[in-house]
């Protein structure tokens, strides 16, 4: 008779990779954990301590609001705007090297993903990842939006400190 060895339950379901959560415990650096919803751009920087996940601060795109932000808080731009936000706000807690968590969510050229990336890079948030895969400058600048002009005047606005 032979038994069918079943998944971990969270493999199953597809929540976690447990291969890649390991090489994330051995590092010993701070994951910075980015997820999308259907309206939000979520980014966590997590620790972990004995297997034990410590979410040390995180943001959502919704901050934007503050800033003046009127266009849709899921597209490139709010993704890039949202990284150089949280990558100053990591810099002020002492965070200055982290290590991309993605989670299951498929790697693809040019994603929202890797303009939250690409933000919180250029924040002086040091992460390595490679450059070809970040959106090109006119996406992140928003030069397809609507509100290209107000969207354009606050990513300056943040690059500066302002």
């Amino acid at each position: 008779m032979k038994f069918k060895k079943v998944k971990v339950k969270r493999r199953r379901e597809g929540k976690t990779d447990y291969k890649a959560r390991a090489l994330f415990l051995k590092s010993k650096f701070p994951r910075l954990v980015i997820r999308k919803t259907n309206r939000y751009i979520i980014m966590q920087i997590i620790s972990s301590k004995e297997a034990k996940d410590f979410t040390n601060f995180g943001i959502t795109s919704k901050i934007l609001s503050s800033f003046g932000w009127k266009s849709s808080f899921k597209n490139i731009p709010a993704a890039y705007a949202t990284g150089l936000v949280f990558g100053k706000k990591a810099i002020e807690k002492g965070i200055k090297k982290a290590i991309l968590d993605s989670g299951i969510i498929r790697s693809t050229k040019g994603s929202k993903i890797y303009a939250a990336v690409k933000g919180a890079k250029d924040s002086g948030l040091a992460i390595e990842c490679n450059e070809k895969i970040y959106p090109s400058e006119s996406r992140v600048l928003g030069e397809d939006t609507k509100d290209k002009d107000s969207v354009k005047e606050i990513i300056n606005k943040l690059k500066q400190g302002k």
